[in-house]
């Protein structure tokens, strides 16, 4: 039931995007009057087919937050170059790395689904992989377990990819 619930957090809009919010933070400062209240949003945007970004964004009420987290993600998305998938699958193991965060993402048969903690599934899911198991070590900070499994995916190679480096030929 829960699980199903989470699936259904992330928004479809008409360009093909889909957008999952992965956390919501409030700061704040003490100041003469008493305590005000920021709040930071962290999205990451999708298309299903190896194409993801993240964005994180800052205001003074939440909805302005997501607005700019999801418009700087949005941006984002444009310029990387989507991620190389095997099915629906990576072709390779690999281990991203960002700061003390490590996410080691293994590839997994038909039917395993995604087995990963909520920040590193949501970037898998909208990236468009349906069978992976991952590990994290390090830091669990959001931010950088989103910056460490997209380096993960960014440094992914297909086979075609490393005979073209190699000179060979399959």
């Amino acid at each position: 039931m829960a699980k199903d619930r989470d699936r259904d957090r992330g928004e479809r809009v008409s360009d093909g995007l889909e957008d999952r919010l992965i956390k919501v933070r409030r700061s704040s400062t003490t100041v003469k009057g008493g305590r005000r209240f920021t709040f930071n949003a962290l999205v990451v945007i999708g298309d299903g087919k190896g194409r993801v970004a993240f964005g994180y964004g800052k205001a003074n009420e939440v909805p302005p937050a997501v607005e700019k987290a999801t418009k700087e993600a949005r941006n984002l998305v444009q310029r990387r170059r989507p991620v190389q998938l095997r099915g629906d699958t990576i072709p390779h193991r690999i281990v991203g790395r960002y700061g003390s965060s490590r996410v080691i993402l293994v590839p997994a048969g038909a039917g395993t689904g995604v087995k990963a903690g909520a920040s590193v599934r949501a970037v898998l899911e909208v990236a468009g992989v349906r069978n992976i198991l991952t590990k994290v070590h390090g830091s669990t900070n959001p931010i950088n377990l989103i910056k460490a499994t997209l380096d993960g995916l960014e440094n992914l190679r297909s086979r075609e990819s490393v005979a073209r480096l190699r000179g060979v030929a399959l």
